[in-house]
């Protein structure tokens, strides 16, 4: 947001936050939702080098397409041993893994 607008929003009585104050997150709660955004957005980004679809992807895990396009976007009822568990049926190795989770 360009300062202008913020200042503008302030001086009306508006607070200028971000997604954390917004939720009243943890840390820890942030830590673990950017943990799952990182990882979905790795899966997509692995399964797409592969050239593999959402589709193919399920196969392989015996999922749903639909459920592999949830692991991507980072839907909340997608668990973190499930991305990893996918991220490995991908070929991501534990040394990857642990870069990825690194960032």
């Amino acid at each position: 947001m360009k300062t202008n607008k913020k200042n503008e929003l302030r001086k009306k009585g508006w607070r200028i936050g971000g997604v954390v104050e917004f939720l009243d997150l943890t840390p820890a709660e942030n830590s673990i939702i950017e943990l799952k955004l990182t990882l979905g957005r790795h899966l997509k980004k692995y399964r797409e080098k592969l050239h593999f679809s959402q589709s193919q992807v399920a196969k392989i895990l015996q999922s749903s397409q639909s459920r592999i396009a949830k692991m991507e976007k980072g839907d909340p009822s997608v668990s973190i041993d499930l991305l990893i568990k996918s991220l490995f049926a991908v070929g991501v190795n534990k040394k990857s893994l642990a870069q990825i989770i690194n960032c």
